[in-house]
């Protein structure tokens, strides 16, 4: 495994998620388990593998399940800070407040929404970001469709149907490289992506890195249950002490 010259990350976890209730019912989104480990397990192990020494936590709904279960990172291979806010700033807003724990304030650092898995290259997406000179790097990761693609003639005969096909479209993975210089331009409340990307995308530096490699995003239920199939299926399953629930479920 590639060591990204990048060495510190934050994690966006204070979603709740109303649309994966019941698991968000008493839990942050971060702590929904994927066959049977949160899914912050899976990204900090992740981020360690990378050589990231450092995470910080953006924590608010029921944050203390996170720390309980993160402590100080150790087992994880990392370091863990938190920075807990005291009222929703939104996920701009909590980027600005959390970025101000991370170590070094004049060093890039990486960005993941609390809700996605992956398994692709960070080493390469920090070399990407640096090559580019970005202000932001977006990791993008194919669309594929929800539903099955009907495969048509010239005289609409149905020739068959594809499931869940890939799409020719790329969408925000939730995985980013962000510049230090970034931090000050990011709202003290509301979204960076209505305020901040726009502006970097129009003065030509925001940029967009192709991953390769697995990744999902989990925002319902249905997402749940597929990653779940999905992690068990490639043999991805974090080890027992990892896990809150059977690996099963």
């Amino acid at each position: 495994m590639d060591i990204s010259s990048v060495a510190q990350a934050l994690i966006l976890a204070g979603g709740q998620a109303t649309r994966m209730r019941p698991y968000t019912d008493d839990a942050p989104k971060a702590m929904v388990p994927v066959a049977g480990a949160p899914i912050i397990g899976y990204q900090l192990l992740w981020l360690a593998k990378h050589g990231v020494k450092t995470v910080v936590i953006s924590g608010g709904y029921k944050a203390e399940m996170i720390s309980d279960y993160v402590g100080n990172g150790s087992r994880f291979g990392i370091s863990a800070v938190y920075a807990i806010e005291d009222e929703p700033l939104g996920r701009g807003g909590g980027l600005k407040y959390a970025a101000q724990q991370l170590p070094d304030l004049d060093a890039s650092f990486f960005v993941l929404n609390g809700d996605v898995i992956s398994s692709f290259s960070l080493a390469d997406l920090a070399e990407y970001h640096e090559r580019h000179d970005a202000a932001v790097t977006v990791a993008l990761s194919p669309y594929r469709s929800n539903w099955g693609v009907a495969d048509i003639d010239d005289q609409d005969h149905i020739k068959g149907f594809v499931q869940s096909p890939e799409l020719p479209y790329w969408i925000n993975a939730g995985i980013y490289a962000f510049n230090p210089d970034v931090i000050e331009l990011l709202p003290d409340k509301g979204d960076h992506e209505d305020s901040t990307f726009p502006r970097l995308a129009q003065d030509g530096r925001l940029m967009g890195y192709r991953l390769s490699g697995y990744w999902r995003g989990i925002d319902t239920v249905k997402d749940v249950v597929e990653a779940s199939k999905e992690v068990r299926s490639a043999g991805s399953t974090l080890a027992p002490e990892f896990c809150t629930t059977d690996i099963d479920t």
